[in-house]
């Protein structure tokens, strides 16, 4: 006879359909850009094939969920939710390339220079970047709204956002960083799109950046980009390529300075709790249901991908 489950891990399931049905609600939006036949359909082939070859889509989910759980209908926020994933897909494809950390996989498949060109890809992430701002435009919001989330994109994707950070990420290469060197990079490389994913929810549920409900939102998105990174770090060292679907150890081989090389396993593992407990205390009472956000932040502390 099966064992009951008991009232936590009903909770659990709950969560985890409910962000498979957000993923799968994202998934069936992103399969319906870059269609158009068009003298370039290689490039548009290019997009496609990394806009669609995997991934959590843990980025858009944010963004639905936040609009949801700031009083907003989530349906309203998808076209900015596909355009986070769309420009979080161009900065994946960039970082494979050769002049970066030069990847030969990315979700278990080929990086975009493999499967196609280096000339490909990068124009393939030229054009998804631009693609990305093209969504925001085509959702049935406020013009204030949209403005507000264009500025918020812009914010996240720029020289003062995720590019300046892995300016940073490449200039600390083969150097021995301090620990503020390494949040600097991470909180512009990895938090800042995680950010924008988050403020972007509670703007299109129609709160202003001057309100509490945004300012919970940054500070929520701050603390998980940094658990997630940490974690991240971790898993270069835990796991194995296919248990990744990308190399592993590729830190080391690259000569990075990572939280694991400042920290080891042990400590690491006690500041991704830190961080994440920082994450759900700063939304549990300024969001009118945040139990799947915080639900959400636990998930990413203990991922294994």
């Amino acid at each position: 006879m099966a064992t009951a489950m008991t009232p936590e891990e009903l909770k659990h399931e709950e969560f985890k359909q409910e962000y498979i049905r957000s993923s799968e609600r994202v998934e069936s939006k992103l399969e319906t850009y870059f269609l158009d036949p068009t003298p370039q359909h290689r490039l548009m082939e290019a997009m496609r094939y990394s806009l669609l070859g995997g991934g959590k889509r843990i980025r858009p989910v944010l963004v639905l969920k936040f609009c949801r759980a700031a009083g907003g209908r989530s349906k309203l926020a998808l076209p900015l939710a596909c355009a986070v994933e769309i420009a979080h897909t161009y900065s994946l494809i960039h970082d494979d390339l050769p002049a970066l950390d030069d990847d030969d996989f990315r979700h278990g498949r080929p990086t975009l220079h493999k499967a196609y060109e280096e000339h490909t890809a990068l124009l393939a992430g030229d054009a998804l970047q631009a693609a990305a701002f093209g969504a925001i435009l085509e959702a049935e919001l406020e013009p204030k709204i949209i403005l507000a989330a264009l500025r918020e994109l812009s914010g996240g994707l720029g020289a003062k956002g995720m590019c300046g950070g892995q300016y940073l990420d490449m200039a600390g290469k083969g150097r021995k960083l301090t620990l503020q060197q390494l949040t600097n990079i991470h909180e512009r490389k990895t938090g800042a799109l995680l950010r924008s994913a988050c403020c972007m929810g509670v703007l299109a549920a129609g709160h202003p950046v001057d309100s509490e409900v945004y300012r919970a939102a940054k500070a929520y998105a701050a603390a998980v980009g940094m658990a997630f990174q940490i974690r991240d770090d971790m898993l270069d060292v835990m796991s194995t390529d296919e248990e990744l679907g990308k190399p592993t150890h590729s830190d080391e081989r690259n000569a990075k300075t990572t939280f694991v090389t400042l920290f080891g396993l042990e400590e690491c593992q006690h500041l991704v709790n830190q961080y994440t407990d920082r994450a759900k205390k700063v939304i549990e009472h300024r969001l009118d249901d945040p139990e799947f956000l915080m639900w959400m932040a636990d998930e990413m502390a203990g991922r294994t991908f």
